[in-house]
């Protein structure tokens, strides 16, 4: 089965390169499916090179070589936005959402589809909060998470560990069911709430998980949270 890496990027220079390195090693066939969000600090740049160049320019050998696309957003949209283009462009069995920005590690992905290619499930959720290691931040980022998982899982009927996850898995058919309409980080609730409705098999995975300072150049603030919140309340009304 082919799998589909869509890959949203924003200002994502100091770990763009290795990231690429990390998805082009792991072992099944895929492709990689870039959306630049109009980046100003040389992320662009690096993925021109890439799309007209390819991957010897991180160090790739026809062994393996991997189908890497690349998209350039003509203005900032949002995280949504980039990944509701990078859905549309996606060719493969599988698609799954991976960050830029190395928190969630490639080499977690193999574990995060094998439910899938089992034929046990159609979406799955990693979630960072089942006893996997990971680093120690930010105790109201957590308390956040918990609050938004809950939420949703009151108004979806999920009993999900970790809504908010970044890796999330599904079989191209169920992003086929539904449009992404949230730009930005409101896209997590969201297809959520929309996988659940879709009455598809949802499964949860753990997963590592090395979480960024906001001087390391994490986004995600306090506004995303309040955006998340109405989204909840949009979907549980729309049950």
């Amino acid at each position: 089965m082919l799998v589909s890496l869509v890959i949203p990027v924003y200002n994502e220079i100091p770990t763009l390169a290795e990231l690429l390195r990390r998805c082009i090693a792991v072992d099944f066939p895929k492709e990689i499916v870039l959306v630049d969000d109009c980046s100003r600090d040389g992320s662009r740049e690096l993925l021109e090179k890439l799309a007209t160049q390819g991957v010897e320019i991180l160090g790739g050998t026809p062994q393996n070589r991997n189908e890497i696309r690349v998209l350039f957003q003509e203005k900032n949209q949002g995280k949504g936005a980039a990944l509701r283009r990078g859905f549309a462009e996606a060719t493969g069995d599988i698609i799954l959402v991976q960050d830029a920005d190395l928190e969630y590690d490639p080499r977690d992905i193999p574990k995060v589809i094998q439910p899938i290619l089992d034929g046990e499930a159609d979406v799955v959720f990693g979630s960072r909060f089942t006893g996997t290691p990971r680093r120690v931040l930010y105790f109201w980022h957590t308390v956040l998470n918990n609050l938004l998982t809950t939420l949703s899982n009151m108004t979806s009927g999920l009993n999900l560990t970790d809504m908010e996850t970044c890796y999330k898995a599904f079989r191209a058919e169920v992003v086929r069911s539904f449009e992404v309409e949230e730009n930005r980080f409101g896209f997590e609730p969201e297809v959520t709430a929309k996988v659940a409705r879709g009455n598809w098999r949802i499964y949860e995975v753990p997963i590592s998980y090395h979480g960024r300072t906001y001087e390391e150049g994490k986004k995600i603030g306090w506004k995303d949270g309040v955006r998340a919140l109405y989204v909840i309340g949009k979907y549980a009304l729309k049950r």
